[in-house]
């Protein structure tokens, strides 16, 4: 197939291309390498030319999702079969910073991708949502939170996010654009920007600094970034996720507290803070990933003690983190 991947130099994005690359598939990426006004540029520009080089030779547009003529251009040049809709603001915090522009890539880019696929003919959209449009995890899912839990999304972030999801249902229903809708948790990895949980958890202890908890008994669904990518690739090139969502994470949840002493014990220095909870953030936890299961088979395999591992591996040897 012909797969248009937006965010295509992200975090997450470039290891999507890499698989779908392996697969047989012809990626194009669409990617304007943006820092989001916080991140360092000099980390930023570090950070996109490793990623380039993991996916090279790639067809790459330096663009913009919020202009609907270069996307339709895009979409209609290289015969796209599948969008991958990667391209957003990244968390919470960043979209917080600057609201209006974290709409204009999350609502007006994602319309304009909507619009130049519905025109175009691409046979699915693919629509990389998030955990937090769940909102707070609530207790009878003792199983974790399926794709069924009500979604009360506290923060811009979630509710841009969610709002992303209706609009994605709705050209479904108006135009006959088949979707899918996948929704990870707390990403974590290789090849990701400093400003981050579990960046800032590892490099704080490999400082011997003080690792910041906002609430011990707050959890989160820490995800290794090669079982997301695994779970959105096969889902975007599934027969079996036609109008579905499904939650991409590892299915099992770790407090901060704990993240951190496993962050100090792997680096071998640093101490811990534990603050009060951040109210501004939703409480989380862990996420039942059967339905991704049943229908592509979905299995992550790497647990947080290896995660942690592979990832400070990485950042011990990489330049700008020293």
């Amino acid at each position: 197939m012909n797969i248009l991947v937006t965010g295509g130099l992200g975090f997450i994005g470039h290891n999507v291309v890499k698989l779908l690359k392996t697969q047989g598939h012809t990626i194009v990426v669409v990617d304007n390498a943006t820092n989001y006004g916080i991140i360092p540029q000099a980390e930023v520009d570090y950070l996109i030319a490793e990623r380039e080089f993991r996916i090279a030779p790639c067809l790459t547009h330096r663009a913009d999702i919020k202009d609907q003529g270069t996307m339709e251009y895009i979409i209609q040049r290289h015969a796209i079969d599948l969008v991958v809709h990667l391209a957003s603001f990244p968390r919470q915090k960043v979209v917080n910073i600057n609201p209006c522009w974290g709409s204009q890539t999350m609502s007006e880019g994602l319309l304009s991708l909507l619009e130049a696929s519905a025109k175009h003919g691409v046979k699915k959209f693919v629509y990389v949502s998030s955990s937090m449009v769940y909102g707070n995890f609530t207790d009878e899912y003792f199983d974790g939170v399926d794709e069924n839990h009500p979604t009360n999304p506290i923060g811009q972030y979630g509710i841009m996010k969610l709002a992303g999801e209706w609009l994605v249902k709705d050209y479904s229903r108006s135009k006959g654009l088949t979707y899918t809708i996948v929704r990870p948790s707390a990403v974590y990895g290789p090849y990701d920007v400093e400003d981050r949980v579990v960046s800032k958890f590892l490099l704080a202890a490999m400082r011997g600094e003080t690792i910041q908890v906002n609430g011990p008994k707050e959890s989160l669904d820490f995800t290794y970034v090669d079982d997301v990518a695994d779970g959105i690739a096969s889902a975007s090139v599934s027969d079996n996720t036609d109008n579905m969502t499904y939650n991409i994470t590892r299915g099992q949840s770790h407090t901060l507290l704990e993240a951190a002493e496993l962050a100090i014990k792997i680096a071998g220095s640093g101490q811990i803070r534990v603050n009060e909870r951040d109210d501004s953030f939703p409480s989380r936890g862990a996420l039942n990933t059967v339905r991704a299961y049943q229908d592509f088979s979905f299995t992550p395999t790497t647990d947080i003690e290896l995660g942690f591992q592979l990832y400070y591996d990485w950042l011990i040897n990489t330049p700008i983190y020293k």
